[in-house]
């Protein structure tokens, strides 16, 4: 259905995609990954034809898109980062002229927005005018807009931004409806999205396609040590110490007070079996274990780890975030004693 190769876009000497290659199959949904910067939207946009592509080719449904791209364009619909939807217009009247743009004939036209706006749940606004919309009406008015004409390509980059959660779960089962009669490429930053939609995946960085498979082959070849998650009642710093001195034990982290006393701890270990020693060796020091549970691989534990092998400087999770805003958060409150001595420890 798409196919592109060794697509390369510079700007001035900088390049922002370099010579990518991938397929996508009929009603295949592929999700695009990569963090900011890595060139998504631009390799969006050169698929679409928005821009042109410094080399490289895009065959859309067996028309390139630089040598014939009226066809080509016929077969996408495209919902770019920032919906293309005119404020001034109610949004019925928008989409019926989008149709127009797109060739409907006239006599097809409404029922067309009719049934893009029932599908995207907005019909009560049809005669709002988009100005006066929220994000989340504007985004899903946007998303109508691609449905226009029955394209055989679905294009959607960050369709859920500014949604609510039962609008994001709205539109999540949506695209997978979608799939029955177009194929879809779906860039996002939600990786819990992409997991719940997707075939198969391309993690991109710095330009460059650094994987191209079905999610559960790369969390099967992740080259990741498992992680076990304990909750111990102790002092941090000693519990640390006393976790790290065990054969096996290749990192502690994220150490984080959960109450007075009790720690909550990332264990990096070399290998499952080692999960038994390391518990004897915390009650031989009479530390209380309350709490075991093993990390399992997921995207987005392959997802950083890709990332990061291309040189990217990129925050491992929003869990890191929060953790450090809630570290913040607890220098700044009184504390006892008790506590202050207690988190004085917890730079381990």
């Amino acid at each position: 259905m798409v196919e592109i190769k060794n697509l390369t876009k510079y700007y001035g000497q900088k390049a922002a995609v370099k010579n990518i290659s991938f397929t996508i199959e009929d009603h295949e949904i592929l999700g695009f990954l990569g963090p900011n910067g890595a060139g998504k939207s631009t390799t969006l946009n050169m698929i679409c034809g928005v821009i042109p592509s410094s080399s490289g080719t895009v065959t859309i449904n067996g028309f390139d898109i630089a040598k014939d791209p009226i066809r080509a364009k016929r077969c996408i619909g495209f919902l770019p980062e920032i919906p293309p939807v005119y404020p001034d217009m109610k949004v019925k009247e928008y989409l019926t002229f989008v149709a127009g743009l797109k060739g409907v004939p006239s006599v097809k036209r409404k029922a067309q927005a009719a049934k893009a706006m029932d599908r995207l749940r907005i019909t009560d606004v049809a005669n709002r005018l988009i100005r006066n919309l929220s994000k989340g009406y504007r985004q899903r008015v946007g998303f109508a807009q691609a449905l226009l004409g029955d394209p055989d390509i679905l294009i959607l980059d960050e369709p859920t931004v500014g949604l609510d959660p039962e609008q994001l779960m709205e539109v999540r089962n949506l695209i997978l409806e979608l799939k029955q009669d177009h194929t879809v490429i779906l860039s996002s930053h939600i990786l819990s999205e992409i997991s719940a939609v997707c075939d198969r995946v391309v993690i991109i960085s710095k330009g460059e396609i650094r994987a191209v498979d079905t999610i559960d082959n790369l969390e099967q070849r992740a080259d990741t040590n498992p992680i076990l998650h304990l909750k111990v009642r102790g002092t941090s710093q000693d519990v640390a110490a006393a976790m790290r001195q065990v054969d096996g034990v290749v990192n502690v982290s994220n150490i984080s007070r959960f109450k007075t006393g009790i720690y909550t701890y990332d264990v990096e270990l070399t290998g499952s079996d080692i999960r038994n020693p390391l518990l004897a060796a915390l009650l031989v020091k009479k530390f209380d274990v309350l709490e075991v549970q093993e990390q399992k691989k997921n995207l987005e534990q392959v997802f950083v780890k890709l990332v990061n092998q291309s040189g990217e400087s990129q925050r491992s999770s929003l869990q890191e975030l929060l953790e450090e805003l809630a570290a913040e958060e607890a220098s700044s409150e009184p504390q006892t004693d008790a506590d202050a001595e207690d988190d004085a420890t917890n730079t381990d």
